[in-house]
């Protein structure tokens, strides 16, 4: 096939003498361009960079130095010296940072299709000085109250940075840092090439933070970047392995982190996350950033004496941090949940804690107290939202035997609840609730738990020559409201209700015999194990002010009603009670006396009352006046206590006509003699 022969157009010559001019005048302006270029001081686009640059920063940016610019190439490179940044107005006068010099080259074709590919960036001595004040405001925020997002770099084959100062304070957490920052080829041995290392304080303490990479050379988009961390704060341990999965975009990154330290709460000045106040603990963890969202998978370690495990993530989109977090123990011990309330495990040897909380113990216990004082942080509880929930599978050295348990803990603008709440015993349960309210200056704290179908053997373990003492069902309920910010100080002015009931049972008659002081006989029953009913026993407590007071504790046996009253004072945490026994049948050469209980709430002494003997001819007593109250009192608890068989018909003879007790008057006493 022959191929069609091109002939070029036919010009004529005045069209060749125009086109000639024509290419002629295009190189005079190409050569008129360069020569421009050359010769251009580049300093005239200072001002429009400056106009931009503060625009996007919504502060003041300044070039005080030149400004250059190489053009003529695929990789263009352009140059600044003595770039400024202000602070905002709220932050003074100051300057958030300065760099000497900034040196950077681009790729030109990418830039073409919208897309930023950096050759070099070069940043000489930059100094920095981050602030963030008590209103949790921060110099560094450029987004005039829009939701921050995390830097995200485009790509940079090699990143230099040569003799940064980076200074940082937070008056909020009282953290203060001065660190260097380089980033080189290499920097000393071990191939690193990224170098952050500063020490400051952390209130007070001194505080250590090391940052370390490899060198930011031919750094690739889709090759993770590997750093370790260490920081040091007092006796707090971090340390960390991680990577940057895209190199530059610092919103995405995980750290396999350990951490160990004396408590948990101590956390907060590097965290920003409220964590309760905890014996000392060892945990582990891969720490993952998502944009906003900051995750711990698989956590694992050991709180004092006790096992943690779990998930839990904080999302700093909005204004406060919030946590979610599912958290559960195999095995915890009791002790260690009272960090989390200004207490501190028990003094002994065995138990984990810190030398302030070994010092609190022993004050506590030499001082025989049991309800801590130590202050809340109102400020933390409002700084942070959650919604927390941990179980424990088994629970030990529990001041009642206790199984398992489980709460959720939600926190919402200073308001926590923790409800539902459960705590299982071998044989019953507790329920409910307790809501904090730190939205004001001094917290407010409700209280509402009930007791169900428990046994009294279980709450009150007693062993009595070789036998349980007292058996049968048991139900509470304690509702109490307080103000103050400790625990201490909530107790102590509280007002509200706590009623204690067992509906039946059965207990020892020696004992039964000896709450009413008939020795002779109660001694007789010693070694006899045999036991009598409890029609009903009743303990309410009517809370003012910090003061429990009982008029209303009886206990009906066989052959004893025992009546109570006195107070437990929670803000001095000592006890006053007072119990007399009333025989049902006439016996000669009886004396009532009353037993008695005070002193420490952790340490009350028992004794009988001196003085205060009467005759038992003297004892008239009438059911109605001791247990009328009874039917007010049982639904407190139970609505259905007051149907209860012994209960009611405790209560029904109480009502009727007055019923006496079964004692005898002193003009009977003469009778019979």
């Amino acid at each position: 096939m022959t191929r069609p022969h091109f002939t070029p157009p036919h010009l004529s010559p005045p069209a060749k003498k125009a086109l000639g001019w024509t290419g002629a005048v295009l190189v005079v302006i190409a050569i008129a361009v360069a020569i421009l270029i050359a010769i251009w001081d580049w300093n005239w686009f200072r001002g429009p960079l400056e106009r931009i640059a503060s625009a996007r920063m919504n502060r003041q940016v300044s070039i005080a130095g030149d400004l250059n610019a190489d053009i003529w190439s695929w990789r263009p490179s352009a140059t600044v010296d003595g770039v400024a940044i202000a602070n905002p107005a709220w932050a003074g006068p100051g300057k958030l940072g300065t760099i000497d010099r900034l040196r950077v080259r681009i790729r030109l074709v990418p830039l073409l299709w919208g897309k930023a590919d950096i050759r070099v960036l070069a940043v000489e001595r930059p100094n920095f000085s981050l602030l963030a004040d008590k209103q949790g405001r921060k110099n560094w925020d450029f987004s005039d109250g829009r939701v921050r997002e995390p830097m995200n770099l485009p790509p940079i084959q090699r990143f230099l940075i040569q003799d940064g100062r980076l200074k940082y304070l937070d008056a909020r957490r009282d953290v203060r840092f001065e660190g260097l920052i380089n980033a080189r080829e290499q920097i000393g041995a071990n191939n690193r090439g990224f170098e952050l290392i500063g020490r400051g304080t952390i209130n007070g303490a001194p505080f250590r933070a090391e940052v370390v990479g490899g060198p930011l050379l031919n750094i690739e988009r889709d090759k993770p970047y590997p750093f370790d961390a260490d920081i040091r704060a007092g006796r707090t341990f971090i340390t960390a392995k991680g990577a940057v999965p895209k190199p530059f975009d610092l919103g995405h990154f995980y750290m396999d982190t350990t951490a160990r330290g004396p408590d948990l709460a101590e956390l907060f000045p590097l965290t920003g996350v409220a964590l309760p106040n905890t014996p000392p603990y060892n945990l582990r963890g891969r720490l993952v950033r998502d944009e906003l969202l900051w995750k711990i998978d698989n956590l694992g370690g050991r709180v004092g004496d006790s096992d943690l495990a779990g998930k839990l993530s904080v999302d700093t989109a909005d204004e406060r941090p919030f946590l979610r977090a599912n958290l559960r123990s195999r095995s915890l011990d009791w002790d260690d949940l009272g960090a989390a309330f200004g207490a501190a495990p028990k003094a002994g040897p065995g138990e984990t804690a810190s030398p302030e909380q070994a010092a609190v113990a022993r004050k506590m216990v030499a001082q025989q107290r049991l309800l801590p004082d130590t202050p809340l942080d109102v400020s933390r509880i409002r700084a942070m939202d959650a919604d927390v929930t941990y179980k424990a599978l088994s629970i030990r050295d529990t001041p009642i035997k206790l199984s398992s348990g489980e709460v959720r803990v939600r926190l919402d603008k200073g308001l926590l609840k923790a409800q539902p709440m459960r705590l299982d015993l071998p044989r019953g349960r507790v329920e409910g609730g307790v809501t904090l309210n730190a939205r004001n200056a001094v917290a407010r704290t409700d209280l509402d738990l009930r007791l169900s179908n428990s046994r009294i053997e279980t709450i009150i373990p007693l062993s009595f020559q070789g036998g349980t003492p007292v058996t049968g069902p048991m139900v509470g309920r304690a509702k109490l409201t307080g103000s103050g910010n400790s625990v201490h100080a909530a107790f102590g002015s509280a007002d509200g209700e706590v009623t204690v009931v067992a509906p039946n049972g059965e207990i020892r008659k020696a004992i039964a015999e000896l709450m009413g002081v008939n020795v002779i006989k109660g001694l007789g029953l010693l070694n006899k194990k045999d036991m009598t009913p409890i029609r009903c026993g009743v303990a309410n407590f009517q809370t003012r002010g910090g003061v429990m007071r009982a008029d209303n504790i009886v206990l009906d046996t066989g052959p004893v009603l025992v009546k109570g009253s006195g107070t437990v004072n929670l803000a001095t945490e000592r006890v006053d009670l007072k119990f007399r026994g009333h025989d049902k049948k006439f016996r000669l050469m009886r004396v009532l006396l009353p037993i008695t209980a005070k002193g420490p709430i952790m340490a009350p002494k028992m004794g009988v009352e001196p003085g205060a003997a009467i005759a038992q001819g003297g004892a008239a007593l009438t059911l109605g006046s001791l247990l009328s109250p009874l039917a007010a009192i049982l639904p407190f608890v139970d609505p259905g206590l007051a149907k209860d068989a012994n209960c009611a018909a405790l209560i029904a003879e109480a009502k009727a006509d007055g019923a006496p007790v079964r004692s005898v008057s002193s003009k009977a006493l003469t009778a019979k003699r």
